[in-house]
């Protein structure tokens, strides 16, 4: 085998002590392929230097198999390497162990491997990076092996290593892995996908590298010079789900092949959005600026769809160098950018800087001493951390990380325990919502709170979070608590007729929230063919007074009939 490149930079080197190392290691060792078994430690050594990794982590990358596959004892690993190289090596052996199996495995034990993933990741970052480097080489050569391993490595892959991937910034990655194991896990689907669509991939492909030279032409006549425009194809598997949600609708596909334009400063990426809208005009609603409002795992571009030549739609995005690293390498981008001269990061500082790998080990150490069962805290771990995510943000700008589908109530409790306990209503972007509101990306959330005011039971029914679920049911174990040492009513439902139109409940909602009144739950009755509803609004208040100034106000509304209440 001739000796690589990256042995060649530096021959008497760590990596290239390492690589001497593992040659002699895995001797005689042949992988499934008929391979010798060293090029699977060095294709993923290559793959963390393509990521602008430390030596230590290249020489780990070339160490990872040692231990468990070839006897190597741990502490043969440090005399040689050191304690950092050894740490690395035998965070990625602890890994090796997990075994995913999706719905066929034992929970239990997927939630303790889930569970060594989340401590792997808290304590250095580098040992996932290994570990994802090694799992990108496995998957381009799981045809070797035979067909029930290869569904089972696919299925981990696609819901453990590339949302995970995904959450690091790696998109790329993440893709690749998606992509890699698709058509072992449908195979059907892979096989419709490559018949169908590759005259119309073929066809876009041709189209845009024919506008590729128009487009930059344009952007130098105004002065902006681009350090490369490139065309990125859309991922099978990624187009497939696309595909699904529009009806398999190949036309409305508007990104199976993009533009992609690298610009030197932020001010050019703007000033390249406004030269290109004046020559193309834009699609409406199909504009996205990530680089003012970054998505929750740092990604940041700008994206637009534009009708070009031919009135053919085309998506461009436009970037700067560095966030294009960012896309390509995600958080190992740091290294990149951080290691040079005197601001050299470590994967553990690095980790602790990633809020969502704190909010993570802090939801597992919390998790670790409950008696939740192990199906339940698996889905949760998994709805929580490695679905999509959406990120919503407060009026002072922060952002807040959630899982998609989340409520007003799940923003609250992200925020603090104390703000979700004593919400009484929301406004996104500025409007009265309910508080099973589904956010979007992007959205701005004001949460309104009321001292004293206690979480309903009815938000378990619509809370997205397994954190939320968690904190509303402590609160009201303590607010059942308080309640059973008190006589006489805890609080007031008020029946409403009202008329069916379109605004009215939210009117009544904003009425009451206005008074500072803790709305419990909200129930309404809208039969289609009828004019009118009937509506139950459960508030904390007992004080008949006050309660009868609330119906007062609550009549003034236009549409609200009849209002009757009674003390519970």
């Amino acid at each position: 085998m001739p000796t690589p490149e990256l042995i060649k930079k530096d021959p008497d080197g760590l990596v290239a002590r390492a690589y001497a190392f593992a040659e002699k290691a895995h001797r005689g060792q042949m992988r499934k392929s008929g391979e010798p078994y060293l090029k699977h430690p060095l294709a993923a050594a290559e793959t963390l230097a393509s990521w602008h990794m430390d030596d230590a982590t290249i020489a780990a990358g070339l160490l990872h198999d040692t231990i468990e596959d070839t006897g190597t004892p741990l502490e043969t690993i440090k005399k040689e390497f050191g304690d950092e190289v050894a740490f690395l090596v035998n965070g990625v052996t602890k890994l090796g162990h997990f075994k995913y199996r999706g719905e066929e495995q034992d929970s239990k034990n997927q939630a303790e491997n889930l569970r060594k993933m989340v401590i792997a990741l808290s304590e250095d970052l580098r040992v996932v990076f290994i570990k994802l480097a090694d799992r990108l080489h496995n998957m381009r050569t799981l045809a070797a092996l035979p067909p029930a391993k290869q569904k089972r490595i696919a299925l981990e892959t696609d819901e453990i290593y590339a949302p995970l991937a995904y959450r690091l910034g790696m998109y790329n990655l993440s893709g690749e892995l998606q992509d890699l194991a698709f058509p072992f896990l449908y195979p059907k689907e892979y096989e419709w996908l490559i018949k169908n669509t590759k005259e119309q991939y073929e066809t876009r492909l041709a189209y845009l590298e024919a506008i590729k030279p128009e487009v930059e032409k344009v952007l130098r006549a105004h002065d902006i010079a681009p350090l490369e425009i490139e065309i990125r194809a859309k991922r099978y598997s990624s187009l497939y789900k696309k595909l699904l949600r529009r009806s398999m609708d190949m036309g409305r596909i508007y990104d199976m092949v993009a533009l992609r334009v690298i610009v030197a400063t932020i001010p050019e990426c703007y000033a390249a959005l406004g030269v290109i809208h004046e020559t193309w005009p834009p699609v409406p609603r199909r504009i996205k600026d990530y680089i003012a409002m970054p998505k929750p795992n740092g990604y940041r571009s700008l994206h637009t769809t534009v009708i070009g030549p031919e009135e053919k739609t085309m998506e461009i995005q436009i970037r700067t160098r560095e966030m294009h690293d960012e896309d390509q390498f995600g958080v190992a981008a740091h290294w990149l950018y951080k290691e040079k001269g005197a601001n050299k990061i470590s994967g553990k500082k690095l980790a602790e800087e990633l809020t969502w790998v704190q909010q993570l080990k802090a939801w597992q150490d919390h998790f670790s001493g409950q008696t939740t069962d192990a199906t339940e805290m698996l889905q949760a771990m998994k709805v929580d951390f490695f679905q999509h995510r959406i990120f919503a943000v407060s009026p002072r700008g922060d952002v807040i990380d959630l899982p998609a589908e989340s409520t007003p109530v799940d923003f609250a409790y992200h925020i603090h325990s104390e703000v979700g306990n004593t919400c009484v209503g929301a406004k996104v972007n500025g409007v009265l919502v309910p508080l099973d509101h589904k956010l979007k990306s992007g959205d701005v959330v004001q949460i309104l709170t009321q001292k004293g005011k206690k979480p309903s039971e009815d938000w378990l029914r619509f809370a997205k979070s397994s954190i939320t679920r968690d904190h509303i049911r402590i609160a009201l174990r303590n607010k059942n608590k308080l309640i059973k040492g008190i006589k006489g009513p805890t609080h007031c439902e008020l029946k409403l007729v009202v008329e069916n139109r379109v605004g009215l409940i939210k009117d009544v909602s904003a009425v009451i929230a206005r008074n500072h009144i803790g709305i419990l739950s909200f129930h309404s009755d809208n039969p289609k063919d009828n004019r009118y509803s009937f509506n139950k609004a459960e508030v904390q208040l007992t004080d008949k007074a006050k309660i009868e100034k609330l119906i007062v106000k609550l009549k003034t509304i236009p549409g609200v009939k009849e209002i009757s209440y009674r003390m519970i």
